[in-house]
């Protein structure tokens, strides 16, 4: 990570330049998007400012003895050709591709994932339980009908329940959703859902249990890019490098006056705009940082918005990886993760020992939600991640002793919740912010899960910047993915027609190379 200035020793006309000063708060990826776009348009009346000692934000990866850790699991796939081209110009060849191999945990089964695509893998009888529920609740329906009860439904609860029916909703729908977001489903609103919720129809749901067929290509991700070394931070690492000379590490926001547009610092410093950029919660944002003429009512709303907090929890183990697996969900009640990562399948660099094919150490990432609808005992929560690993046989008998690294990270802004409030909140907000020249961006900026993957969030920050530049319209901050049958440009590339098929290549085809 380069040395980042601290403005506090260079005086403030030094850092002015031609055309408005556009001051960055956040250096994760919005804020590195807006930081590499306006340099590339010659604009170099800006600091990128963040009060982490690195860059990326969610997207940084830690290392600790010798093992790389990201903060939840992420994986690189886009759905913009700017986002492509700035990985290929950055990254090089020096990038893993793979196929997801994703598996839901059901008692004793995996089920590939999407769970209510593949059924027949449950045993008979939970089989007969969805697949009956499911006819049940899509009966005399066309998937035309399917898709408008859908977008009626008045949350994510009601959503389900007509949609998939008793038996999908009890044995993996509600346990699982829960698990991940921390609420109830019922005070979720359902816009979040296009590529992340398959819709399944019962005449595709029958035919692939009767004719025992996989239906597991479906979403945006099923296959991702990854770093071949520094895990999903090398790239935002390297957005840090290009603009080292615009970011200021380790400076945590006080204030912010709306109407002398002045950022006073917690270290006594300050900072004007012209325009302001933050990827700051929102919440926090209007209900703490803001002063001056700020109406009470938008204090009021913003403070109403949900998010969940989540520990990530790394084990690295010195055996040999027993699974060619990416990641998989636990709905099941006896582990208190929701998600379990394999990410030393991601590329053969991601541990202490990197011999390829021979390698000696693998590594999960365990990820456990936490609100007040969920507690989580921090102090526990490794211990209960370890149990919770052999009861869902991911951790042999003996194998506990191998463990030979820990490590434990607690994100408190995780998850922004999409709550049936949510868009009703962002409609008072957000307009009163843009009126005092303050773009909230950002996965916890624009609170909109539905474009918070790294992609979507590094181009709300390349937007902006196009916005008060260059006149742009934003596109991002209005995407609505619809409920489809198959996800956005779901399978169009060759692969394997069965399950299980995780292998890691180079971009151009070819195994990757050991050490």
């Amino acid at each position: 990570m380069p040395h980042a200035r601290d403005t506090r020793s260079v005086p403030a006309t030094s850092l002015e330049g031609a055309g408005p000063r556009v001051l960055v708060l956040g250096a994760g990826p919005t804020g590195l998007g807006a930081g590499s776009r306006l340099l590339e348009l010659g604009h170099t009346n800006f600091t990128v400012v963040d009060r982490h000692a690195y860059a990326g934000g969610l997207a940084h990866s830690f290392v600790k003895d010798g093992f790389t850790w990201d903060v939840g699991g992420h994986v690189m796939f886009s759905h913009y050709d700017y986002y492509d081209r700035l990985f290929e110009r950055l990254m090089g060849g020096n990038y893993t591709m793979n196929d997801r191999e994703s598996w839901v945990r059901v008692g004793d089964r995996w089920v590939p994932y999407p769970f209510q695509n593949n059924i027949r893998y449950l045993p008979k009888d939970l089989a007969y339980e969805c697949i009956s529920g499911l006819l049940r609740a899509q009966a005399g329906l066309t998937k035309d009908q399917i898709l408008e009860r859908a977008r009626a439904a008045p949350n994510f609860g009601a959503f389900i329940d007509v949609v998939f029916g008793e038996g999908i909703v009890k044995h993996f729908m509600r346990p699982y959703n829960f698990k991940v977001w921390a609420h109830p489903p019922e005070m979720m609103n359902k816009e979040w859902i296009g590529e992340r919720v398959a819709v399944l129809d019962a005449e595709r749901a029958l035919r692939n249990l009767v004719l025992e067929q996989d239906d597991f290509g479906w979403g945006p991700n099923n296959r991702f890019k990854y770093p071949l070394r520094g895990g999903t931070g090398a790239f935002y690492d390297a957005i840090a490098r290009e603009i080292a000379n615009h970011l200021v590490l380790n400076k945590n926001v006080r204030t912010i006056d709306v109407d002398a547009k002045l950022v006073t610092f917690e270290d006594g410093s300050t900072d004007t705009y012209d325009h302001l950029i933050s990827a700051m919660p929102l919440d926090v944002l209007a209900r703490d940082v803001l002063i001056g003429d700020v109406p009470q009512n938008i204090r009021t709303r913003a403070a109403q918005l949900m998010h969940s907090s989540g520990h990530m929890v790394g084990l690295g183990i010195r055996r040999p990886c027993p699974s060619t697996k990416s990641w998989m969900y636990f709905p099941d009640d006896n582990c208190p993760f929701y998600r379990v990562t394999y990410l030393s399948n991601y590329s053969p660099y991601m541990t202490p020992d990197q011999s390829g094919e021979n390698a000696t150490h693998y590594s999960l990432l365990c990820e456990v939600a936490e609100s007040a609808h969920k507690p989580v005992d921090g102090g526990r929560v490794v211990e209960d991640v370890i149990t919770g690993l052999e009861n869902a046989g991911l951790l042999e008998p003996g194998e506990r002793a191998d463990i030979v690294s820990v490590w434990h990270h607690r994100a408190e802004y995780s998850y922004p919740t999409p709550s049936v409030e949510r868009d009703a909140i962002l409609a008072d907000v957000l307009p009163w912010l843009e009126s005092r020249d303050i773009l909230s961006r950002g996965r916890f900026g624009l609170w909109k899960y539905e474009v918070s993957n790294t992609d979507h969030t590094l181009m709300q920050g390349v937007e902006a910047v196009n916005r008060l530049l260059l006149g742009e319209a934003e596109t991002t901050v209005g995407i609505v993915y619809q409920a489809t049958p198959d996800g956005r440009k779901a399978a169009v590339h060759e692969r394997s027609a069965q399950a299980g098929s995780g292998e890691k290549r180079m971009p151009g085809g070819a195994p990757v190379p050991s050490r």
